[in-house]
């Protein structure tokens, strides 16, 4: 049974709602809009325009993956407001780093008209909240270094920057 989260702000009230992969269609939109950014940003790491069959059909194979979890933010109206993707990671001990299970957040995207709005705290909110109620302590996240929307709210959530990833294309 999904049971929505309640959140409210000064000025409207969104439910956070579990997203299974037989939904996955409703996120198609706000994920072409993600994506779009990052082709706009580093266009010869993302392809342009993809198909949006392909992007309905890798997406709701993805969210059928075991540990993986889809929240929604949605309006009073059911208008999807923003959406997160996150993942549960067991990680096995190495001789440098000890075990641990930790969430590593996907995808974080919210409507244009609604950012700024406390959509995506609240959906971090309830995926802290979730993962806390499984015993697991550590959030992880990446992020695109032009993004400062997405810097912004992971700092504002407590994640802080840990290591840089650099690449070469040819």
């Amino acid at each position: 049974m999904i049971r929505p989260f309640a959140f409210s702000t000064s000025e409207f009230v969104m439910r956070i709602i579990e997203i299974p992969a037989s939904d996955s269609a409703r996120l198609i939109p706000l994920l072409q809009d993600l994506h779009a950014l990052h082709v706009a940003h580093q266009p010869t790491r993302h392809t342009k325009d993809p198909n949006h069959k392909d992007l309905e059909v890798w997406l709701g194979e993805w969210l059928a993956t075991e540990g993986l979890f889809a929240l929604g933010a949605e309006s009073p109206q059911g208008a999807l407001l923003g959406y997160l993707i996150y993942q549960i990671e067991h990680r096995e001990a190495l001789p440098v780093r000890a075990a641990e299970t930790r969430a590593m957040l996907h995808h974080i995207a919210v409507q244009d008209a609604w950012q700024r709005m406390g959509v995506g705290k609240a959906l971090m909110e309830q995926m802290k909240a979730k993962v806390s109620a499984m015993d697991i302590s550590v959030i992880a996240a990446t992020y695109a270094q032009f993004n400062d929307a997405s810097a912004a709210l992971m700092a504002g959530m407590g994640l802080q920057p840990v290591l840089t990833l650099a690449e070469w294309r040819a």
